[in-house]
């Protein structure tokens, strides 16, 4: 290639790459005026959406403080009406409280004018009262030292009146609580253990077919009823009481063994010395397995464990031991079940007062070989074959020979007491029951001011007629508390005897 071809394409080329560069030039100046364009345009619009979305936040804005403005106004609002109520209720109150003050002041005013109306009285009073002494001093002629013991003996009578209406509401206020919650407890004891009673006597009367074989009996000099009152140790008394022999003996174990010796003689008919030996060792054994038995189902109907073999056998003999026609093994079986009844209702060791209960009479089955009250002969029987000290102390103390220190004892002494004196229960002979009507009698007529008394009720009730001259109410009222108290510790009784001072129409109530 020559040279000029050479500068020919050179100059070629250097204008195909100026032409390039410009067509490059110009293509990327119109792509850039476009974006700016486009940049514009997008500017313009958020610039737009802006101002937009400014306007309705303002908008809301603006809706949202006129809504917590008039949400304001109203609290507003309702507080002003509550702050007005409360300054209405304070007002009211105010004034009340200077209605009460007005009402105080003229109560005040009012007391002060009582206070001076009664100030004035007394000043009155005083007058009257010295006027009076100046009288009496000068009527009756009396001393200083006169007045005064006169002033004070109508002290005293103004004092001791006012005492015995004491004691009468406090006593009687006492009486009815306790005997309210004595009678619960005494009801439902009663109620739960209604026993049958059925009164009993000692069986010493044997009857015969006829009188012919009252000679058979006493044999030929007297040999047959010498050996029958040797074996038995009793007496036998044949009279002129028609088919009838009368066996007498303070034991009354004793007493059976001969009754069932003798009956069973006669209804044998062969009546001698050797045949009395025979029939009486039988009767003998006959007898003691009564006792064991009556023994054992004391025990059992009681539910009483762990006694001494000895006590089961003793407490056996109590059936046939009666005390005022009540058989006393029954006696003692019931009130183990009443003083355990009551004990349960107190919260007491209702265990301990049924053991007590059924052993409480145990000294009356050998009451005729020791000396000494039953109550005191059962305590020492029960403590020598190892009876706890409590269940001895309730035996001692059933019958007050010592005083009850235990829940239990008093329990104890409380069942015996009813179940003795209930209706039906016991019987008292004509003469006994006399002279304590006699007695009961007699202790009111030794007092100053009575004028007539009557034993009333079988005994249970003491009406006494006081001569109204002599004694007050005052007086009448300290009589009839003495009286109880007297009967009380003198007298044996069963049950409860009332005792009623009369005045005029006026009537004092007492029992004991």
């Amino acid at each position: 290639m020559s040279a000029g071809d050479l500068l020919i394409v050179v100059v070629a080329l250097l204008i195909g790459g100026v032409v390039g560069f410009v067509m490059r030039k110009v293509m990327l100046d119109a792509r850039g005026k476009r974006a700016l364009e486009s940049a514009e345009r997008i500017l313009a619009d958020a610039e737009r959406q802006g101002e937009t979305l400014k306007k309705e936040t303002l908008i809301e804005a603006k809706d949202e403080v006129f809504r917590m403005k008039a949400k304001t106004e109203e609290e507003i609002k309702e507080r002003r009406k509550e702050l007005n109520s409360i300054e209405s209720r304070l007002i009211q109150r105010e004034e009340n409280l200077e209605r009460r003050s007005e009402s105080l002041e003229a109560r005040e005013q009012q007391l002060s004018s009582l206070q001076g109306q009664v100030q004035k009285r007394e000043e009155e009073l005083h007058a009257l009262m010295a006027e009076e002494r100046a009288r009496i001093e000068s009527v009756a002629g009396m001393t200083s030292e006169e007045a005064r013991n006169l002033l004070l003996r109508r002290i005293e009578d103004e004092v001791k009146h006012e005492a015995a209406a004491m004691i009468r509401e406090t006593e009687a206020r006492a009486r009815e609580e306790a005997d309210k919650k004595a009678r619960n407890v005494v009801s439902i004891a009663i109620q739960r253990v209604a026993a049958d009673h059925t009164a009993e006597s000692t069986v010493s009367v044997i009857h015969i077919p006829s009188d012919d074989l009252k000679g058979r009996i006493i044999g030929r000099e007297g040999r047959n009823i010498r050996a029958f009152e040797s074996l038995t140790g009793i007496n036998m008394i044949i009279d002129d009481t028609p088919e009838a022999v009368i066996l007498s003996s303070f034991d009354p174990v004793r007493r059976e063994v001969a009754r069932v010796t003798l009956e069973s003689l006669i209804a044998d008919g062969r009546i001698h010395p050797a045949r009395i030996e025979e029939m009486f060792q039988k009767a003998q054994t006959l007898v003691d397995q009564q006792i064991r038995e009556a023994g054992d189902q004391a025990v059992f109907d009681s539910d009483v464990h762990g006694l001494h073999a000895e006590l089961i056998r003793t407490l056996g003999r109590l059936k046939f031991r009666t005390s005022y026609g009540q058989n006393v093994l029954k006696h003692s079986l019931e009130v183990a079940h009443l003083a355990s009844v009551m004990a349960a209702e107190l919260g007491a060791d209702k265990k301990l007062a049924k053991r007590a209960g059924l052993l409480h009479d145990i000294g009356k089955a050998i009451d005729h070989e020791t000396e000494g009250g039953h109550a005191v002969i059962g305590a020492e029987l029960a403590r020598r074959l190892g009876e706890p000290e409590p269940v001895v102390h309730c035996i001692e103390a059933h019958h007050a020979d010592v005083e009850p220190s235990t829940v239990e004892a008093v329990l104890v002494q409380a069942a015996d007491a009813i179940s003795a004196a209930r209706p039906g229960a016991r019987r008292e002979t004509l003469e006994s029951y006399i002279k304590r009507l006699e007695k009961l009698e007699s202790l009111a007529e030794q007092h100053k001011g009575v004028e007539k008394c009557y034993a009333m009720q079988a005994g249970r009730e003491l009406r006494v007629m006081v001569k109204p001259e002599d004694l007050s109410d005052a007086d009448t009222a300290v009589l009839a508390r003495d009286l109880a108290g007297e009967i009380e510790h003198e007298l044996d009784y069963p049950g409860q005897i009332k005792v009623m001072v009369i005045r005029e129409s006026r009537a004092v109530e007492y029992a004991k």
